[in-house]
């Protein structure tokens, strides 16, 4: 099983970035968050060059800063490290393109104190982030990974581009799903790398964001991945366009909302979104507990504690807010009505953010799709759990199906 621990060793140093630490030994070397930033992107793409570009785009959001910004947080990490621009022991210049990081790096999770140490974890797959502009002017950030025919995933709530090839919840979907394909998923707007400063946003926002997308990177003809909300994305953006979309697969996907289906009293939804006013920018045990188990009940502490770096990271609280409120809106049981292309639904049996009974709704509202029962009572699917698996040959064969 890989290791889950976000950190990086090299030499005498430990990178973690779960924790935000540059250790030398047991001692605490003092980073600016930035030149941290910048250090952990070049070690997690230590094999090979890394662009000013990458650089600018992870660590600054694409926003316009000059190159002294970072000439000096390179410099910063140099020095962090013991390192310098003559010797390039860890950080090296390659000019006219950028940086790489040439130190000798292993991943682990930490040293073992009974048996063997636990498996390297695979290096996150190569990316490429590029940027685009919606109809209404609002930037959004996509990223491509792997290599052969596309699969887009429509977006969802809680993902950051530069950093979810990093973090145990997503990293496993991005290298597993970008095996056999280009893998596109894009940052929604008001989340991750895509503009954060939107006002309020709708749900007719993210379909028209999806297109976009799509017309951006010059997709003809390509299947479709839709997770959670997302689904609903998928499902109406596949309605509408299905001259686009070959295949559409569904996971914890629902047609209706909070809201709508009306599942929870009124005084609940509302201490949802309290909880996410409140909590979401710190670390508020409380929150977690409430809203990580419905996501990820059968998580570990060290889960816990990675989704809780994921909700910090990937937006902030006041569009956490506007999300869950859009969410509970949610309705496209006509739309789903609509859809003709092969469909493949898989739900965790014991879901406990969206109840399976939503997915066997999705079943009887797309003809001809196919419901796949997952042996899981997460939301959010883990990479170690058997469920991941059989996900991902479930795809592997849907995918294969010709049109």
């Amino acid at each position: 099983m890989p290791a889950e621990s976000g950190l990086w060793h090299f030499d005498d140093f430990t990178l973690d970035t779960r924790n935000y630490e540059l250790r030398s030994g047991e001692s605490v070397v003092r980073v600016e968050p930035q030149v941290f930033d910048v250090m952990a992107f070049l070690v997690a793409h230590h094999e090979r060059v890394v662009t000013k570009e990458e650089l600018f785009d992870s660590v600054w959001g694409g926003k316009f800063v000059g190159e002294a910004a970072l000439t000096s947080r390179i410099k910063a990490a140099r020095r962090a490290l013991g390192d310098d621009g003559e010797s390039q022991r860890y950080i090296r210049t390659a000019r006219g393109r950028g940086y790489r990081f040439v130190g000798t790096v292993a991943t682990a999770n930490g040293p073992a104190t009974n048996g063997p140490a636990e498996p390297v974890i695979v290096a996150a797959p190569p990316q490429h982030i590029s940027f685009c502009r919606a109809g209404d002017g609002v930037r959004l950030a996509y990223a491509t990974a792997g290599q052969g025919p596309p699969l887009v995933r429509a977006a969802n709530w809680m993902t950051h581009l530069a950093y979810d090839i990093e973090s145990p919840v997503w990293r496993h979907w991005v290298s597993d799903l970008s095996a056999d394909h280009t893998f596109i998923r894009y940052d929604e707007r008001g989340c991750g790398l895509s503009d954060w400063e939107v006002g309020n946003f709708t749900f007719e926002d993210w379909v028209a964001d999806l297109e976009s997308v799509a017309d951006a990177v010059g997709l003809q003809r390509f299947p479709l991945l839709g997770v959670s909300q997302g689904g609903a994305v998928a499902i109406e953006y596949a309605a509408r366009h299905p001259e686009k979309v070959s295949h559409l697969v569904l996971c914890s996907a629902y047609a209706r909302g909070r809201g709508v289906r009306a599942v929870s009293p009124e005084e609940q939804r509302a201490a949802a979104l309290d909880l996410a006013r409140v909590g979401w920018g710190r670390d508020d045990p409380a929150f977690r507990q409430v809203f990580a188990a419905q996501f990820l009940p059968d998580g570990s502490r060290s889960d816990w504690a990675d989704f809780d770096q994921l909700q910090r990271r990937t937006t902030s609280p006041e569009n956490a807010v506007r999300f869950l409120t859009e969410f509970a809106a949610i309705d496209v049981r006509e739309a789903a009505t609509q859809v003709r292309c092969p469909t493949l639904i898989l739900h965790s049996r014991n879901d406990h953010r969206v109840p399976m009974q939503f997915g066997e709704e999705l079943a009887e509202l797309i003809t001809g799709s196919r419901l796949v029962a997952l042996a899981s009572n997460n939301h959010l699917l883990t990479g170690a759990e058997p469920a991941w698996q059989v996900f991902c040959d479930e795809v592997r064969r849907f995918l294969a199906i010709s049109t």
